[in-house]
């Protein structure tokens, strides 16, 4: 239900004792992504890596191969369709992060879903419900809802509305959430 949004070493070291899975990974520099790979890998978690934030690194189709192939990365969030595109050609999992501001920006979203197949989309603001649930019933990947959520009535709606995920930097949300194993 909720994927833990990570932006310091901190944030990291509070999920890697939580009973989540997966994490988004923001907010990261070039020289950290060993280091993040190594405590993932020890204690038995995966990331999805927000590759448009990643400093150090170009944004590009070379990039998504070199994380992928050398790192091993379980997956990639990303603006991009083509690096959405690239990365599911290569086996990782992916996450189409958009932004709806207006109904041109819905419009253009859907073009971006239909051209890079994403497994999941994250909507922003992830309290735009009545997008998450309009999403939710036309288009086959599943929904995340990320940005500006900020209670637990909030993740429960943004769920009631179609989303499958939240991603949220909150760990007061992640605690309240978090699953057995």
């Amino acid at each position: 239900m909720i994927l833990p949004a990570i932006r310091t070493m901190k944030d990291l070291e509070i999920f890697i004792q939580t009973q989540y899975d997966y994490c988004v990974i923001l907010d990261v520099h070039i020289s950290q992504l060993d280091n993040i790979l190594n405590m993932l890998m020890a204690h038995d978690k995966h990331a999805f890596f927000h590759v448009d934030l990643i400093k150090g690194l170009a944004v590009d189709e070379a990039a998504i191969e070199y994380l992928i192939q050398k790192f091993k990365v379980y997956g990639i969030v990303s603006t991009k369709p083509k690096l959405i595109k690239k990365a599911k050609m290569l086996g990782a999992q992916t996450i189409l992060r958009i932004f709806i501001i207006d109904s041109s920006a819905l419009s253009k979203s859907y073009r971006f879903i239909e051209q890079s197949d994403p497994d999941y989309v994250e909507v922003l603001p992830g309290i735009a419900t009545k997008v998450i649930k309009e999403l939710s019933e036309c288009i086959r990947p599943k929904i995340i809802a990320g940005g500006l959520i900020e209670t637990v009535e909030e993740v429960g709606t943004a769920l009631q509305h179609g989303a499958t995920h939240i991603t949220s930097s909150n760990n007061i949300l992640w605690k309240h959430f978090n699953p057995e194993k």
